[in-house]
């Protein structure tokens, strides 16, 4: 694993995500600003999701044909300044407009990121996606952290600042481009060295984050909102919305060297397990135990990105690009627009109600993990050790 390269990948994957991690926190200050009720509000993370998500394949169709190391800068400098942009706007529209934009930054960097990211890592391919998926929910975890006391000290106007960040990270990726294309394979492996594509699996694997998605997605669109309606600060929402990520982050450090050694199976049929339970524990019980209860929640939705990378690149071997954009992307996004469908459930039964629906999302996720295929592999593409076979099969 070559650490300068991940840590320039995963510094760019840090600020990319820094700008969406940044709208969760805006969202209740454009909420009174322009008096949304929660659909308007879910929209804006809609706008996100989808403009992050669905063309995302196309960028990694592109990457897998051509190469397109280029989209590593224009793809952070454009979600960062799409998202500081929207802070200020003044319509609402124009707010939704800047965020496609800015989610249109995002969907070009991850697939080229992504693909870079597993030519760097060397053998150790889980161990080194958790290294570049680190940099984004990092960068993630700090966005509420940053955004929200920006705009409590200068206002919306505040928020202009957020486009900082990317600028600049936009300018080292770009001066370190002729490093990054050190690791471009010199040729393309042949059809057969590549190994054989596995549509079937990568359908399973796709459907199940989308059920984990919707999960996430209702928790960092509606925490802050539900946090308000206890009776907490908009500071206070935003302090919870921060532990949830940072913990994420703090979870993709330890399960990419699980994966690594027990199998990206077994991790993902335990943490969706985990997933129902813990979110129940938040709406049902809250106070403190519900706070605590989002710790490990979001270690395992967050904490598995990094593993289902690399199992997507091992079900399409032969398009690594387009299936880092499918499960990073597409699949996440579908989460995003069951958003919108809690944010009218909100409005018509109550907050409450919308979030037991989004808890109960990862028991549909739980039982596609079981459907995952063992692959008789480790995660870097080695051969298993007898131990490692064994606990496989026991999976």
């Amino acid at each position: 694993m070559d650490r300068r390269a991940m840590a320039a990948l995963s510094g760019g994957h840090f600020t990319t995500d820094f700008a969406g991690g940044a709208l969760p926190a805006l969202v209740p200050f454009i909420h009174d600003r322009f008096h949304l009720d929660y659909l308007l509000s879910a929209v804006l993370i809609l706008a996100s999701s989808v403009s992050s998500s669905v063309i995302q394949p196309l960028f990694g169709l592109w990457s897998d044909r051509r190469g397109a190391l280029w989209l590593l800068p224009l793809g952070v400098a454009v979600s960062g300044v799409g998202i500081g942009l929207a802070a200020d706007a003044p319509r609402y529209w124009l707010v939704c407009l800047l965020v496609i934009v800015s989610g249109v930054g995002v969907a070009a960097f991850h697939p080229e990121g992504s693909k870079l990211a597993a030519y760097a890592s060397g053998p150790q391919r889980a161990s080194g996606m958790s290294i570049f998926s680190v940099g984004g929910n990092v960068g993630y975890a700090l966005g509420p952290a940053i955004a929200a006391p920006l705009v409590i000290w200068l206002g919306l106007r505040g928020g202009l600042l957020i486009a900082l960040p990317g600028l600049l990270v936009a300018a080292a990726l770009l001066a370190a481009s002729p490093f990054l294309r050190t690791f471009v394979p010199a040729a393309r492996p042949t059809r057969r060295e590549a190994g054989e594509d596995r549509p079937g699996a990568m359908a399973v694997l796709i459907t199940m984050i989308a059920f984990r998605s919707i999960t996430w997605f209702g928790l960092i669109t509606f925490v802050p909102l539900w946090e308000r309606a206890h009776g907490h600060s908009r500071a206070y929402g935003d302090l919870v919305l921060t532990l949830m990520l940072a913990c994420g982050a703090v979870g993709t450090l330890v399960l990419g060297p699980v994966a690594d050694r027990v199998g990206g199976r077994r991790v993902m049929i335990a943490t969706q397990a985990l997933v129902c339970p813990l979110a129940l524990v938040f709406v049902l019980v809250g106070g403190i135990a519900g706070v605590v209860a989002l710790a490990p929640l979001a270690a395992c939705v967050v904490g598995t990105f990094g593993v289902t990378l690399v199992l997507s690149q091992q079900y399409l071997p032969r398009h690594i690009g387009m299936a880092s954009g499918l499960t990073a992307g597409l699949s996440i996004g579908l989460g995003g627009i069951a958003a919108v469908a809690l944010g009218a459930v909100g409005d018509s039964i109550g907050l409450r109600d919308a979030l037991l629906i989004a808890a109960a999302a990862p028991l549909a996720g739980l039982l596609l993990a079981t459907r995952l295929p063992r692959s008789g592999r480790r995660l870097d593409g080695s051969p298993p050790t007898r131990g490692e076979e064994a606990g496989w099969q026991a999976a």
